[in-house]
């Protein structure tokens, strides 16, 4: 039990544990964090996959139940989620999924694409024979997905794709910056993947990604990734995801507060 705990935990700082509260033990604080990490995965995918919609209130008790926690392992996570952008923490309202807004949505897409660009140019001038064999069994993995036209099997692949390129750049800072604009932009990069077309042409674009690189040519390579991503800009408004505009944020918010209200 132990040695799990250790293996959830084995980034934790000894800081963290030693900072416990005065009532916890040391084994009880990390069965907490461990307990909250679990929480936070649930409800992120629970985000992903639009369980918990845009502008929705998140229902602790509901959650609690629901997953058979107590409401501080649902607050821990949700704070963490705040952090990364998918929650949004309104004072003596709770907590809201957060929803982005057209010219958020276009920031982040405009950032990561430069990010991304910049990382496949960076990969070229260093790209193993063995990495782009990694990237060939991904593409294949993913014709034989769009073959089936299934976005639900084929997103986890892509996200495992574009995850390879940051990482075998071998920049951590920029592969941390990349990371929270993907987590920011799940929702909007799930659904503009909706139809049977669109994940040929995604990735197709993934194909001219992985030959650039292969040619070890920099300038190709950044072209290829950053067209990529912008791209996918154009996908995500084309499924019909606008941002929502202040005034409908505040609707939806009453709304859901008014049927917290009648529940309690």
């Amino acid at each position: 039990m132990l040695r799990s705990y250790w293996n959830l935990h084995n980034g934790l700082r000894m800081s963290e544990i030693t900072n416990a509260p005065q009532n916890l033990s040391a084994i009880d604080f990390l069965r907490t964090r461990s307990l909250a990490n679990v929480v936070q995965a649930e409800i992120e995918r629970m985000i992903i996959d639009g369980e918990l919609k845009p502008n929705e209130r998140v229902n602790e008790n509901g959650l609690s139940q629901r997953l058979g926690v107590s409401r501080g392992p649902i607050r821990e996570a949700c704070s963490a989620l705040a952090a990364m952008g998918l929650i949004e923490i309104i004072p003596n309202r709770g907590f809201f999924i957060r929803a982005l807004t057209n010219d958020e949505a276009q920031d982040l897409s405009e950032a990561r694409a430069g990010v991304f660009g910049c990382m496949a140019m960076m990969l070229a001038e260093r790209i193993t024979d063995a990495e782009i064999a990694i990237l060939r069994a991904l593409l294949q993995r993913m014709d034989e997905i769009v073959e089936l036209g299934d976005v639900h099997i084929y997103y986890p692949v892509n996200l495992e794709f574009h995850k390879q390129i940051t990482h075998m750049a071998g920049n951590n800072r920029l592969e941390l910056i990349y990371q929270s604009f993907v987590r920011e932009l799940h929702i909007q990069r799930y659904r503009a993947l909706s139809s049977h077309d669109v994940l040929h042409i995604s990735n197709e674009e993934h194909r001219a990604i992985v030959d650039a690189l292969e040619a070890r040519d920099p300038v190709r390579s950044l072209i290829a990734a950053r067209t990529h991503i912008l791209n996918g800009i154009v996908r995500t408004r084309q499924a019909g995801q606008p941002g929502p505009v202040d005034q409908l944020e505040k609707q939806s918010r009453k709304s859901v507060d008014e049927k917290s209200s009648d529940e309690a």
